[in-house]
């Protein structure tokens, strides 16, 4: 229970993984903010264990209103992303410069807000944003997404390092085909059956492996910063 009553802020938290997280955090009675960008109904779901506030992490007033909200952080979780998928290579340069905003800018701004609020106030604290398998191994046709991703890690270990003695703690976790989220639709659909049927991971992801990778990261005694962690069985191997 060392999460009791500890500000905790999940950004895009009302999807899958979010959902399965912030049921594992209210179970330790952290104080949660969910925020969502445009789905309100699957958002008010989670009312009964979150407050719930609207915002576009990608603007600036946005990020700004959502930190208010919330006041006195001690973890940020970022979920937020977009697959970016491009099914035209004339659509590349379009969707490379959407993926930028939402999987790059908007998570990184927002992370460097929530760290400089800590900061100001020398209070600990724990920063986990969310990359993919895509961004740790090469996937053909993921540049819009898996570039953005990549970006995001690197962005996020500088973070961790200007941090650094001032126990705010920078991590990411990259999921792998995780039967929620982003990869729910493509594993229903068969893409990633030939990772099980080759042996390259034992089962598909669960949201709860996530939600426990998450939680590991915003223990308050956690000595790990700077890392990247990636939940998939082993694909990335």
């Amino acid at each position: 229970m060392t999460l009791h009553n500890r500000s905790i802020l999940l950004v895009g938290g009302s999807g899958g993984l979010g959902t399965a997280t912030a049921r594992l955090l209210a179970a330790e009675s952290a104080a949660l903010t969910i925020s969502y960008h445009s789905n309100e109904s699957r958002a008010a779901a989670l009312q009964d264990v979150a407050d719930i506030v609207q915002a576009d992490i990608t603007k600036s007033a946005d990020r700004t209103r959502l930190l208010d909200t919330v006041g006195q952080l001690y973890g940020v979780v970022i979920f937020t992303g977009d697959p970016s998928r491009v099914k035209d290579q004339a659509q590349l340069e379009a969707m490379a410069r959407h993926a930028q905003e939402v999987n790059y800018l908007g998570p990184i701004l927002l992370a460097r807000d929530a760290a400089a609020r800590m900061q100001a106030a020398s209070v600990p604290g724990a920063i986990v944003l969310f990359s993919t398998m895509q961004a740790v191994s090469l996937f053909p046709g993921s540049t819009a997404y898996a570039g953005a991703k990549a970006s995001l890690q690197h962005a996020a270990r500088l973070l961790a390092k200007e941090c650094r003695g001032q126990n705010i703690r920078v991590n990411v976790i990259a999921p792998g085909a995780t039967a929620a989220g982003m990869a729910e639709a493509s594993i229903a659909s068969g893409k990633y059956n030939h990772l099980i049927e080759q042996g390259l991971a034992p089962r598909f992801g669960r949201a709860e492996d996530v939600a426990r990778a998450v939680r590991f990261f915003l223990e308050p005694d956690n000595y790990i910063t700077g890392q990247v962690l990636s939940v998939d069985g082993g694909v990335t191997l």
